[in-house]
């Protein structure tokens, strides 16, 4: 069976559901949902919609909402779905879509598709051709999801395609880490200089792209995608490893100082001189620190 789509939907019309906008707008007739009155216009052959009965006369159905909504929206419209609906998520974590669509579409014949634009406003300033797009056919017939497949290619996109368990994989250690970085360097200050090296400058850049996103789209890449909080991990443990390189090496003829909370005879005493023995340390001292209040002062 051969399709041909004149007729789409795009719910949500924040940062991203503009961007799509932008892709299919030339395309096909647009139907946009969304819950505020934008105050952009469309083009010719595009509307704005309140409505959720409206979105549904679509064959096709894209779904630019936050990763936290995303299943409230699926619960609330499902009455609306058909059998001839193509539903089509962009959620930058893609297990949590496949769960959410096999979820509410169980028992029924509606197709829906896994895709990730891995591009945003901010890097589509100079067009969409060779960005990269991620793929799932996930409940797709092939007639269909060959359609999207290609469609996507002639609009210059680099299609990828791998299954969602492998892109949340994937994405938690480039755009879940990019992101993370991003907002450590916004904590930190991090501001341009007269003297910045083309290193500094490309660091700049990551916090200004990052920081443009909304702070729930960096909440929930951080959240919802399983293989973040294991990344955030690994990084911390490397930033220990590195940042312990730089501290001061003792020379042999000095003694290494440990601190515990406790006195002599205490537990803690008999578990640093455990650890000494088994590490080998000849030259050392115990401090005996007693209280938590003294520890965290030594640690200060």
């Amino acid at each position: 069976m051969a399709w041909n789509y004149k007729k789409i939907s795009i719910v949500g019309f924040g940062r991203f559901g503009k961007t799509l906008y932008e892709l299919l707008k030339d395309d096909f007739e647009v139907v946009v949902f969304d819950k505020k009155k934008p105050g952009a216009k469309l083009a010719k052959g595009a509307e704005f919609t309140n409505k959720l009965a409206d979105i549904y006369d679509s064959d096709a159905i894209f779904y630019a909402v936050p990763i936290r909504e995303f299943e409230n929206v699926i619960v609330a419209h499902k009455k609306f779905f058909k059998e001839n609906h193509v539903l089509i998520d962009v959620l930058s974590v893609k297990v949590h879509a496949e769960k959410v669509f096999e979820k509410y579409l169980k028992g029924t014949k509606v197709q829906a598709i896994l895709t990730h634009p891995m591009f945003g406003p901010d890097s589509v300033q100079d067009g969409f051709k060779g960005l990269p797009i991620i793929l799932d056919k996930f409940r797709a017939n092939v007639d269909v999801y060959n359609f999207w497949k290609k469609y996507f290619a002639k609009k210059g996109l680099r299609v990828i395609e791998m299954s969602a368990t492998e892109h949340d994989k994937l994405a938690a250690r480039s755009q879940g880490l990019t992101h993370f970085i991003g907002r450590l360097l916004d904590s930190f200050g991090f501001e341009p200089t007269r003297i910045d090296s083309l290193g500094a400058k490309k660091l700049f850049e990551v916090k200004a792209q990052t920081c443009n996103d909304t702070w729930q789209l960096f909440n929930d890449l951080q959240h919802y995608n399983p293989h973040t909080k294991q990344m955030r991990i690994k990084l911390g443990d490397c930033y220990d490893k590195l940042y312990n390189k730089l501290l001061p090496r003792w020379v042999e003829k000095e003694a290494v100082v440990y601190g515990i909370q406790g006195g002599k005879g205490s537990f803690n005493e008999e578990a640093i001189m455990y650890y000494i023995r088994n590490a080998n340390i000849e030259r050392f001292k115990i401090k005996y620190l007693y209280t938590t209040e003294n520890v965290m002062k030594a640690l200060h």
